[in-house]
């Protein structure tokens, strides 16, 4: 029942949160304002303004309209009073009173003192009488609930706003949880470790949001020290990263690069599998060594001597020679590429050695050292013209880029058979990319090194950047020419613009953008989410993203389906970090319906009975059920759930295994969540090999809401529980 009371003091919080956005709206007027004026160049510096520093104050403006621009939809959600009196406003962002000693209105949820909203509970009240938290619609207060703390009979979980929110339906994008962090969750957001830090839980536990709140919170905190570099998070697929991808833009981070283990290496994206046997050979640490057999495999001695035909001499390749260059490049210890420069110049020297020897037979001798290597080098040049020469060269010792190494392994038996590769490696289009192959190919990157430019095409391109880079110069100055236009042709100056105007745009790219296009950038931190599909050559690619090993891996061995996945953290995590990290564990489902984590948990009991599901907290009241259907009845049967569940609001899925028109399958919904899901033939799916038992649990615990099983044949034995 509505109370005056109630009803004042809603009042009064409607005016409060109002006042708010009048504050955000002219914060926001004044930085875009300071924006438009810096693109303009209108901004008035005492030093003389120039084009870096022009370029300085659009970024740093034109994040600050950013941030301003993401707390549209509840900008302020919660209230704390502690037990002197005092009020505090909780809120995406910070908001300051400047006329009154910059005094908070609004603390920013990541700040010291906005903790208590998150951790105060019954038992530890932290100095808190009550926890207020407001249910809004846009920037409209609707209502709000109040949890008073520190006395005997107050719940510690502020059951009515977390309810609220997961009780709602869900909607195409993951939300975030800024509003309903619980005590266990909180803790690990805020947890001060600078290493690897492991968070796991079962399905609905909140790990994923967790985990991006974690790096919004140390955005905040480690300001400059994360945002040069920015951050990497990994997930599953490209649904997946969708799904997720507004939480930390609406948080107010925006250097934050997302991708799948499939995008890894730029220019390349897959999302195709390998088959278990290929996945677990590639996946293994074993591939290093094929690898490296593979490039050296591709450095040759001839099978029969390799005549060079010069203008005054015939000179041959053979072996001896062949195999003397090929150690004297491999010494050198640099990668493919690099070395075969050693291995050139050392074939050169002893070619040109015999041909001295041949052509000044009986006249040139060593002593006359101006004769002897005047002579060489006319060999050299003529050497390095000679198309013969460079066509043993390519079949030699041949450049590489780690497509064409990869792509020619896989078709070959007989390559894979000199590498040591697993048969189950060949297919017959050795470019058909799988996320497999992507660790693969960023190894090479190292194992092969840069392929030498075209010496024409080098210099033109330093004369570019030359040209360039004088022009920026001269823009810069341009404001002390403009009195004197003998200085400067107009024509000049529109053309040189236009060329800087390139190089500039390159420099001015978000983070994002340019992370995500450069294979060498390194991370300040990576988020790994369904950590436990990853392969040990995955996590050597990461590792190398961010050599200072900061990291936030989520995860669940028990929803583990990849054959190289991990069956243990400590085994992941040993050669890299040792024991240098931190676990812990998430045991409270948020997500998922008591009624249907019963369900799952039998399916999780036939192939991990070891495994503790996580406890529900809510109930939904209506009971998981399967119907079985004749097979020619399964599409109408899979029609009308659809055609029911698009009359309701919220969202759901159909999922089933290969092959079975209208169905996704588990694998594709790792990490989502939807109101309503129908698993259809479910025998299928567990028949997947190993990896099936732990899709069908995934399938299951999709739902928050209604779940809904279609079979044909008779149910699993695990199924048996669910209402016919």
């Amino acid at each position: 029942m509505i109370t005056q009371d109630y009803q004042a003091e809603l009042e009064a919080e409607r005016d409060y949160v109002a006042a708010l956005y009048d504050r955000l709206d002219a914060e926001r007027a004044r930085a875009k304002d300071r924006y438009n004026a810096a693109l303009r160049g209108d901004i008035d510096k005492q030093d003389g303004s120039t084009l870096v520093n022009r370029d300085a104050d659009v970024r740093a403006l034109g994040k600050e309209v950013s941030r301003l621009d993401v707390a549209d939809n509840g900008l302020c959600f919660g209230q704390l009073e502690s037990i002197e009196g005092e009020r505090s406003y909780i809120g995406r962002l910070g908001l300051f009173d400047s006329e009154n000693d910059y005094e908070p209105l609004l603390l920013d949820w990541r700040a010291p003192a906005a903790r208590a909203f998150y951790v105060a509970t019954a038992a530890s009240p932290e100095n808190m009488r009550r926890r207020r938290q407001f249910h809004t619609r846009g920037r409209t207060v609707l209502d709000f609930t109040d949890e008073v703390l520190g006395r005997p009979d107050a719940g510690e979980r502020g059951d009515a706003a977390l309810l609220a929110a997961v009780n709602a339906p869900r909607t195409e994008g993951m939300s975030d949880i800024v509003a309903t962090i619980q005590a266990e969750q909180d803790e690990i957001i805020r947890l001060d470790h600078p290493g690897v830090l492991i968070i796991e839980g079962g399905p609905g536990t909140g790990k994923t949001v967790v985990a991006l709140h974690r790096v919004a919170y140390l955005l905040y905190t480690q300001r400059e020290r994360m945002e040069r570099h920015g951050v990497l998070v990994i997930g599953p697929s490209p649904a997946f990263l969708n799904h997720v991808g507004r939480v930390l833009p609406s948080l107010g981070e925006t250097n934050v690069v997302f991708m799948t283990t499939g995008d890894l290496v730029p220019g390349v994206r897959t999302t195709a599998e390998d088959a278990p046997d290929a996945a677990r050979a590639k996946g293994s640490l074993k591939m290093l060594d094929v690898l490296a057999a593979a490039v050296a495999d591709r450095q040759r001695t001839p099978e029969e001597p390799l005549p060079i035909k010069l203008a005054d001499v015939t000179v041959q390749i053979d072996a001896g020679i062949a195999g003397w260059a090929i150690q004297e490049a491999r010494d050198a210890g640099r990668p493919h590429n690099d070395a075969r420069a050693v291995f050139v110049d050392v074939l050169t020297w002893a070619l040109t050695e015999r041909a001295i020897a041949r052509i000044g037979k009986g006249w040139l001798t060593r002593d006359d050292k101006q004769a002897w290597e005047h002579l060489r080098a006319e060999l050299i040049d003529e050497l390095e013209d000679h198309d013969g020469f460079k066509a043993a060269l390519n079949d030699l010792w041949p450049e590489l880029t780690p497509e064409s190494l990869l792509g020619a392994l896989y078709e070959s038996p007989q390559r894979l058979a000199a590498a040591g590769a697993d048969e189950s490696l060949w297919r017959q289009d050795g470019r058909a990319w799988t996320v497999s192959d992507v660790p693969l190919l960023d190894e090479l990157v190292d194992l092969l090194g840069g392929i030498k430019p075209d010496p024409s095409v080098e210099k033109e391109r330093q004369e570019e950047a030359a040209y360039a880079a004088g022009v920026l110069d001269l823009m810069v100055a341009r404001e002390d020419l403009m009195d004197d236009e003998d200085h400067l042709i107009a024509a000049d100056l529109i053309g040189a613009e236009e060329l800087a105007d390139r190089f500039i745009e390159q420099d001015n790219r978000e983070l994002a953008e340019r992370a995500a296009a450069d294979r060498d950038w390194t991370y300040r931190h990576v988020v790994v989410d369904e950590a436990q599909e990853l392969s040990e050559m995955d996590w050597r690619v990461l590792m190398r993203r961010c050599p200072a090993r900061s990291f936030t891996i989520v995860g669940d061995l028990a929803q583990r389906r990849s054959e190289a996945g991990a069956r243990s953290w400590g085994a992941m995590m040993a050669p890299y970090v040792k024991s240098r990290w931190a676990y812990r564990p998430l045991t409270v489902n948020y997500r998922t319906p008591a009624e249907i984590m019963a369900v799952a948990a039998a399916v999780l009991t036939e192939f991990a009975p070891d495994v503790q599901p996580p406890e529900s907290v809510r109930s939904c009241g209506v009971q998981p059920w399967s119907k079985k259907v004749a097979e020619g009845e399964l599409l109408e049967a899979i029609k009308e759930f659809v055609d029911a569940e698009a009359a309701r609001e919220g969202t759901s899925v159909v999922i089933g295994p290969p092959g079975v028109p209208g169905t996704v399958p588990a694998a594709l919904t790792k990490g989502l969540e939807f109101d309503a899901v129908l698993v259809v033939q479910p025998d299928k799916i567990l028949a997947d090999g190993p990896r099936g038992a732990s899709e069908l649990y995934v399938a299951l615990t999709r739902a928050t809401q209604r779940l809904g099983v279609l079979h044909i044949g008779e149910l699993p034995a695990c199924l048996k529980g669910l209402v016919g």
